[in-house]
């Protein structure tokens, strides 16, 4: 009888556990975490679809202005990125953003001065199919003479104190 003792108590401390883990829910539930619920919290709203602000709030002169500015920024970027070296890639988007934001500032001048940026915008396109066609760039270094050749002059011809009388 004194063998069995040990045996029964051991067996009876297995049960005991074995049914305090099972319990009355399913294993995988007793030992999974509950979320939290976070009743106090507001529900934010998603957005779907960015909202584009229309240029026509602005004046001219600050419609001007910003493209003026973006389009100065991204020149400097291309011609940047044709004096390090940078990706085929990123010098065509650079030149893609610059004749765009030259188109945009077309609209604000007056018939005169908008046939003259379209000197500048047709140079700038020429320059963009010429980094196009130099894959291996070869020709990388006068692309970036005539990419500061069109800024300059860009910036002499249409710094604000030279148009601001052309503006619409």
């Amino acid at each position: 009888m004194k063998g069995y003792i040990p045996y029964v108590i051991r067996y009876t401390l297995i049960l005991f556990l074995i049914g305090n883990l099972v319990g009355c829910d399913a294993f995988v539930r007793k030992f999974t975490r509950k979320p939290k619920k976070e009743e106090n919290l507001p529900e934010q709203e998603l957005v779907l679809a960015p909202e584009e602000y229309k240029s026509s709030q602005m004046s001219k002169e600050e419609v001007y202005r910003q493209y003026f500015l973006y389009w100065k920024s991204w020149h400097d970027e291309l011609i940047n990125s044709l004096a390090g070296g940078t990706s085929h890639k990123k010098q065509i988007d650079c030149a893609n953003e610059a004749i765009k934001n030259l188109e945009e500032l077309r609209p604000t001048f007056k018939e005169a001065k908008q046939k003259k940026l379209d000197v500048y915008i047709n140079q700038l396109k020429d320059l963009n199919k010429e980094i196009q066609e130099d894959a291996y760039g070869n020709s990388i270094s006068t692309n970036r003479l005539t990419a500061e050749r069109i800024k300059r002059n860009i910036l002499r011809d249409f710094s604000y104190n030279k148009i601001k009388d052309d503006l619409i």
